[in-house]
């Protein structure tokens, strides 16, 4: 292929993706529901007129560690650590039970295997897929309900945050235990290391930033230097610690969202992410995606999936709200807005199929999720607090 070749695909990737996006919040879904469509419309799914290339795998990783990285500048540690204990926990089942329930479903599938064979992990690493939780959905409809500030939908922020962090070190942990040579002992010193060295270099790096800002407020130097430090964390991840490269960027993100100029590191990271990187990562999603390779048992195994990811979020949620004093109807609601998934489902999605941990008739079951949740939960919510509305 003539490398001008790859222009052709890249017109059509983005112009179809956010035409696709714009359908699918006209219908009240995620843009990325929309780019994911784009994906299935233009690869093997439909048309078949734009291939997966290495070009696009490249630019895919670049936006997928761009996503997280902008998911870290978001991340509001002062609220964190006023969320207190109850968020914690509640985060805490938010991740566990998922992550025990989605394993122990595969397995009741494909049938139970002892600990360190192949099924073993990709059980393990179907559980770590159902961990994430996506919030956007959940704050666009308590906003528009008018209670993302009261005591309940606080509780589902903080706890939506918290869950985030902990399924990165979870999905950090897992992957980790791909190699058949390692064990969890040094997967768990390798982790501690690399989040021990992240801490310092993050401490040292947030005051020289701090000082720059200071002297150089709101130039494009600041988000520069961000944008260094997220690709130097994420290299370093990935090729020192074994560890994801999406972790570091996660953490590159922590390290400066607390400084002045976040929200415009952000705004100037987002442009370059929204523009081009994202949308190719999301269609690629699609294009990785083939329904011929889908079968009665992965139909059987997609339901499963969606119905187990949804109801581990409730049970373990809700219980947890409930030991800490919550009102039922209250439970119910964190438990429900803690269940939408979106791209940070994705994200884990895509990197088992890159360590061909899976392989891609999975982004089925994981899309289907996405989409069922996107659609139910705001409508569930609206249903909830018709019902009970909070009075904080």
């Amino acid at each position: 292929m003539e490398n001008y070749l790859i222009l052709k695909d890249l017109a059509i990737i983005i112009l179809v993706a956010k035409f696709m996006s714009i359908i699918a919040k006209r219908f009240k879904a995620p843009g990325v529901v929309g780019e994911i469509l784009a994906g299935l419309i233009l690869g093997p799914c439909l048309l078949n007129i734009v291939a997966p290339s290495e070009f696009t795998a490249q630019m895919a990783e670049i936006g997928v560690v761009l996503i997280m990285f902008s998911a870290g500048l978001e991340t509001n540690i002062k609220e964190l650590k006023k969320s207190g204990l109850k968020a914690l926990l509640i985060a805490c089942a938010g991740v566990f039970v998922p992550l025990v329930g989605g394993a122990v479903m595969f397995m009741a599938i494909h049938g139970f295997t002892p600990y360190g064979t192949e099924n073993f992990f990709k059980a393990l690493f179907i559980g770590c897929i159902m961990t994430a939780t996506s919030v956007g959905i959940t704050v666009e409809t308590l906003k528009e309900l008018g209670y993302l500030n009261g005591h309940v939908g606080q509780t589902i922020l903080s706890a939506a945050i918290i869950d985030d962090v902990i399924g990165i070190i979870v999905l950090t942990v897992v992957l980790g235990m791909k190699d058949p040579s390692s064990n969890v002992a040094i997967v768990l010193g390798k982790t501690a290391l690399f989040l021990v060295l992240s801490v310092i270099v993050g401490y040292v790096t947030y005051r020289v930033v701090k000082v720059l800002d200071a002297k150089f407020p709101h130039t494009r130097r600041i988000p520069i230097i961000g944008l260094g430090l997220c690709f130097i964390m994420a290299y370093a991840a990935e090729h020192y610690f074994g560890i994801a490269d999406i972790t570091g960027a996660y953490i590159a993100g922590i390290i400066l969202c607390n400084i002045h100029d976040a929200p415009y590191i952000d705004e100037k990271i987002n442009i370059n992410s929204y523009m081009i990187f994202a949308p190719i990562f999301f269609v690629s999603i699609g294009l990785k995606t083939d329904f011929s390779q889908v079968h009665a048992d992965m139909v059987v195994f997609s339901v499963a999936f969606v119905l187990v990811a949804m109801l581990t979020k409730i049970i373990g949620c809700g219980l947890t709200s409930k030991a800490l004093k919550f009102k039922w109807i209250d439970c119910l609601k964190i438990g429900v807005g803690m269940m939408t998934r979106g791209e940070v489902a994705l994200i884990i999605t895509n990197k088992g199929l890159n360590m061909n941990i899976i392989d891609s008739s999975y982004f089925t079951a994981v899309i289907l999720l996405i989409i069922i949740s996107s659609i139910s939960v705001p409508l569930i919510l609206k249903f909830l607090y018709h019902k009970a509305p909070d009075p904080a």
